[in-house]
């Protein structure tokens, strides 16, 4: 259960309303997910998260899908049930394919497991390593 109720186009504010067109506008669609319901209760960080959302997830020097499968893994770690089902579901329609998405999870769990061995061995960085 959510923290505060989902807003409809009809309870949101004018300029929650104006990023809720743009979203559609932009993402070729009718449908406004829930995340962007739930922040319209504040419109000015509602349409911050949606600017910086386009210029992160937009055209850039990743490929979309690679974008969507970072996204899936660091959600996965912050335990984002949310973000990890909304953008599995991006990257599908982007083109992941379940090897695709079941390699991601293998990759995943190494990197969880491996990170955890790393931390309570207190492996120090190789020189090499370092910027």
């Amino acid at each position: 259960m959510g923290t505060v109720p989902l807003l409809g186009d009809e309870e949101a504010a004018p300029e929650a309303r104006a990023v809720f067109d743009d979203l559609r506008a932009k993402r070729q669609t009718d449908y406004v997910n829930n995340f962007w319901r739930a922040l319209a209760h504040d419109p000015a960080q509602l349409r911050e998260v949606w600017d910086r959302a386009q210029a992160v997830m937009g055209p850039g020097a990743l490929d979309p899908l690679v974008k969507e499968l970072v996204y899936v893994a660091v959600s996965t770690v912050n335990g984002c049930a949310y973000c990890v089902h909304s953008h599995t579901a991006a990257a599908r329609s982007k083109g992941m394919t379940p090897e695709m998405h079941a390699e991601l999870l293998r990759v995943i769990a190494l990197a969880m497991q491996t990170n955890a061995l790393a931390t309570a061995l207190g492996v120090e960085v190789d020189e090499r390593f370092r910027a």
